[in-house]
C-alpha cells in the first residue's frame, strides 16, 4: 500500500537548509523536512506542520511550491512512497533542532550527497534549477539503489 508523504526544502541561493535525521526511518542522514500526511490533511498543509515540528520554523501555504512527486519503493521493507517535493521561498523563525531533525544551511555546491539518501543527487540539481520533475526509486534497501527514472515536467 502507497502511503503519501511530504519532503519540504528550504532554498535561498546559494543556501539550502537540510536536517540531519536523528531517530527513525532515515536516521544519519541528511534530508529535507516532512513526514506522512495525515487523514484530513492536506498535502500542503501537512508540508507546513512537518516543518513547524521538524525545523521550528513557521511558513505559509503560500511559500511553498511543489516542484515534484518521487515514488519510491524500498523492497527489503515492502515500502511504497509518494513523496510531494516542496521547495519553501520563504518562513519565518530561525530553525531549531527537533527531537527528530538538526537543521543545517549548505552551500548548494557544497550539500553532504554522500551522507544524504542515494537518488538526492539526481532531482536536487533540478531544484536548484527551479525546475518541476516527477521520478520514480527502486531500491533493494536503504544503501542500494536498483533503478531510477526521473524526468522533467512543466506542471504537477
Amino acid at each position: 500500500m502507497k502511503k503519501i508523504y511530504t519532503l519540504s526544502i528550504p532554498y535561498k541561493h546559494p543556501q539550502v537548509l537540510l536536517g540531519m535525521k536523528k531517530r527513525g526511518f532515515g536516521a544519519g542522514r541528511w534530508n529535507g523536512f516532512g513526514g506522512k500526511v495525515k487523514e484530513g490533511e492536506t498535502i500542503e498543509t501537512a508540508a507546513c506542520r512537518e516543518l513547524k515540528e521538524e525545523a521550528g520554523i513557521d511558513v505559509k501555504e503560500k511559500e511553498i511550491e511543489k516542484v515534484g512527486i518521487l515514488d519510491f519503493e524500498i523492497r527489503s521493507d515492502s515500502k511504497f512512497l509518494e513523496v510531494h517535493v516542496f521547495r519553501v521561498h520563504d518562513f519565518e523563525g530561525e530553525p531549531v533542532e527537533s527531537e527528530e531533525m538538526k537543521p543545517q544551511w549548505f552551500n548548494v555546491n557544497e550539500a553532504p550527497f554522500d551522507v544524504m539518501w542515494l537518488d538526492d543527487k539526481y532531482w536536487f540539481p533540478l531544484l536548484f534549477q527551479r525546475k518541476k520533475f516527477k521520478g520514480r526509486f527502486l531500491f533493494e534497501d536503504d544503501t542500494k539503489l536498483l533503478d531510477k527514472q526521473l524526468i522533467e515536467v512543466t506542471s504537477l
